[in-house]
């Protein structure tokens, strides 16, 4: 078993901000009205200095009715290459924010918006953590899996990762 080290205030939001900007891609998932999950692939484009998360989305998509009909959502971010995952269940909110649009457009998003910042399907997504958990490894991966053989063999536990609730 690794470390528990629950993250607090400044602490939590550094740390989401390091998996998610290192991630980029999670899986956010809503629900629907037939009370199953949709989840699909989405780009996070910030985690805010408030530990909020935005994403571009358009107006007509499934996942903004879903939204709109209920806020609750969870965005799962894995990494297995660097043995770092995260998950985080909060409220999201829809925004046609022109000065947030402004500041987090990017070429990538020219992609999915065909007439740019001012696509008039073009929405933001704001997920506001109510609650997070971590999983991540204190000396990076390979040290850990190296650790893990050594258990194996030797039987006693040696765990390099290190896990928590993050708190805002």
């Amino acid at each position: 078993m690794g470390e528990i080290k629950n993250l607090n205030d400044s602490e939590g939001i550094k740390k989401l901000r390091v998996l998610a900007d290192g991630i980029k891609v999670c899986m956010f998932c809503t629900p629907s009205k037939d009370l199953t999950f949709e989840t699909r692939p989405m780009g996070t484009q910030q985690v805010d200095e408030d530990g909020n998360f935005w994403f571009f989305s358009a107006s007509d998509s499934n996942k903004n009715d879903e939204i709109m009909s209920q806020s609750r959502v969870q965005l799962i971010y894995s990494n297995i290459s660097a043995a770092q995952f995260l998950t985080v269940t909060g409220r999201a909110t829809i925004s046609r924010d022109k000065k947030k649009i402004d500041e987090l457009w990017d070429k990538m998003a020219q992609a999915w918006f065909k007439d740019g910042k001012e696509d008039p399907n073009l929405t933001l997504i704001c997920v506001k953590p109510e609650e997070a958990y971590y999983w991540d490894t204190v000396n990076g991966k390979m040290i850990t899996l190296l650790k893990i053989a050594i258990s194996a063999v030797s039987g006693k536990q040696m765990d390099g990762g290190v896990e928590g609730k993050i708190l805002i």
